[in-house]
């Protein structure tokens, strides 16, 4: 090759260096070449903490509280004049016993409200989104499940917070409901502790179980249908063998009354 030739293989190859350069300038700065598609990107939704610890979740937001005008702040039961219960579950305890529940609950058609406890989603972030993709009410139950009414203003927030916290990770919602542990109802420090944390109304009951005194199932069933009426709320548990037991004899009752199990924004709404 000639000195000539030499020269013009060079610069053909400088050319050709210059045109690839600018091909791959555009192919990864399409903010350039588009800036509205930049600076308006699709909706996507908010990201939550994967379950497992992993990359975050795209799931969308879980349902959050909501304001029912007319109401008081302490909810004990919903309207009378509709044929519905809500059967609400204090949320924590052995997994297997929550997973047989709300398989149970869902065999029979009804949905339910659990009230979580946030040390129980710490050791098993995996049943929020469980709950959740049942079609049921997610809540909070305080952090630890102490005796919130006898705590310090401090200490009562931190509870409610924590798990409201908790919650917020894992589904990207406090919950749509608070319930004071240790207690049927909160006291006027933690019910305003409560709509400082962003629930409107505090959820109470108008029906025990008793199902927490291990009474045998027999009994836990007496008991909420000797009680149980149209807008009734009645509080269970998850972590009792008893209270499985009892849950398909409850249920079957309450279609043959003419009584839907639904979930408590359902009740109220």
């Amino acid at each position: 090759m000639t000195s000539t030739d030499r020269r013009t293989a060079l610069r053909n190859g400088a050319g050709l260096l210059a045109a690839g350069a600018f091909t791959a300038g555009c192919a990864t700065s399409g903010a350039v070449a588009h800036p509205a598609a930049s600076a308006h990107p699709a909706a996507k939704p908010s990201p939550t903490q994967s379950p497992s610890g992993g990359p975050p979740s795209t799931e969308p937001p879980a349902p959050g509280p909501r304001s029912y005008p007319g109401q008081p702040a302490q909810l004990t039961h919903g309207p009378r004049i509709r044929p519905r219960v809500a059967l609400t579950f204090h949320g924590q305890g052995d997994p297997a016993i929550a997973r047989a529940i709300l398989t149970e609950a869902e065999k029979h058609g009804a949905h339910i409200t659990v009230l979580a406890v946030g040390t129980w989603l710490d050791q098993h972030p995996e049943l929020a989104r469980r709950v959740l993709d049942g079609g049921h009410d997610l809540g909070n139950h305080t952090q630890r499940h102490l005796d919130i009414n006898a705590m310090t203003e401090a200490d009562a927030r931190a509870e409610i917070t924590a798990c409201a916290g908790r919650l917020k990770q894992l589904t990207g919602s406090i919950g749509t409901w608070f319930r004071p542990s240790r207690a049927p109802r909160a006291s006027p420090r933690v019910a305003r502790l409560a709509r400082g944390a962003g629930y409107p109304h505090v959820l109470s009951f108008d029906v025990d179980s008793l199902d927490f005194t291990k009474p045998g199932a027999d009994a836990v069933t007496r008991k909420v249908l000797a009680e149980v009426r149209d807008g009734s709320v009645v509080s269970l548990h998850f972590g009792y063998p008893d209270t499985v037991a009892a849950l398909p004899a409850v249920l079957e009752e309450l279609t043959r009354r003419g009584l839907s199990a639904v979930t408590t924004t359902e009740l109220f709404s």
